[in-house]
């Protein structure tokens, strides 16, 4: 098949800032932590800091399907370029968050999230694909992404930036994540739309499959309140919001476009149920 997108779904990434404290050997090391000095706040785990500029490299999808049937061409062209579109939005992110969040921030805020979006995005072109052509297979395992660091200092998901401090908790947070002062206050608890009853009719067909993953929405509210308990005092004043609650909806979109897509095989695909995928944090 032609195809007119880049070949590699790679974006370079530049982060400018002050000086790192030290440089360190370039080793990669897939869901480590900490890179750089600690924050100084208590000499405990130490928050982001800038190193040389980095790499967000994915994992490319173009050349790994089979030949895609012309009827699905147009679906998976558009799912293709909003592979492209997603990465340049996480390379925004990264650059728009520096300074915030400790050693994991990236891969819980950023990484995490594009791995989400991107297993929802393959899923449908091997969906598009499978309409009318045998399914591709193993595409879900080309959703993760690394970060890279130009020069070494960087884990894959540690993001090189700013020193943040970290808050103590106790201080005023907003529903979305914290106030000007503080972080993660562990107060308040996490509230999502409930999917289940927005559903029409699911086929019987598709009944095995929708309720695996109305379960799984329940599973991912409850791994959010483990994280929102287990990083009290944590962050800054967006902690929440980027690390908590925004991969739950990234999370939650995902897991209800496969209800979607399963009800959509034996009957009419439901719509507007994206627009349930955000919880907030009400206190």
């Amino acid at each position: 098949m032609s195809r007119a997108l880049p070949k590699y779904d790679k974006r370079r990434v530049a982060v400018i800032g002050g000086a790192a404290a030290a440089v360190l050997s370039g080793a990669v090391i897939a869901g480590s932590a900490l890179a750089g000095t600690p924050g100084g706040d208590d000499g405990a785990a130490g928050a982001r800091t800038l190193a040389s500029p980095g790499t967000i490299t994915c994992p490319d999808v173009a050349s790994k399907l089979p030949a895609v049937p012309a009827s699905a061409k147009a679906e998976v062209d558009r799912n293709l370029t909003l592979l492209q579109t997603q990465i340049k939005e996480a390379d925004t992110r990264l650059a728009d968050t520096v300074g915030q969040g400790g050693p994991d921030f990236v891969n819980n805020a950023i990484l995490g999230p594009l791995k989400d979006k991107r297993v929802a995005t393959v899923n449908r072109i091997a969906t598009a694909i499978g309409r009318t052509a045998a399914r591709p297979a193993g595409l879900d395992a080309l959703a993760p992404c690394t970060l890279n660091a130009g020069g070494g200092g960087a884990s894959a998901g540690a993001a090189p930036s700013a020193p943040a401090t970290r808050q103590p908790a106790g201080g005023g947070a907003a529903a979305g994540g914290g106030g000007t002062a503080g972080g993660n206050t562990g107060a308040g608890t996490i509230t999502c739309p409930d999917v289940a009853s927005k559903l029409p009719a699911v086929p019987a067909s598709a009944k095995a499959e929708v309720d695996r993953n109305l379960t799984l929405l329940q599973t991912q509210i409850k791994e959010a309140d483990t994280r929102l308990a287990d990083t009290v005092g944590q962050g800054g004043p967006d902690f929440v919001n980027n690390a908590i609650l925004g991969p739950l909806k990234d999370k939650r979109a995902s897991t209800i476009d496969r209800i979607a897509i399963a009800i959509g095989r034996a009957s009419a695909r439901p719509a507007g149920l994206d627009s349930l995928a955000a919880c907030t944090l009400t206190r």
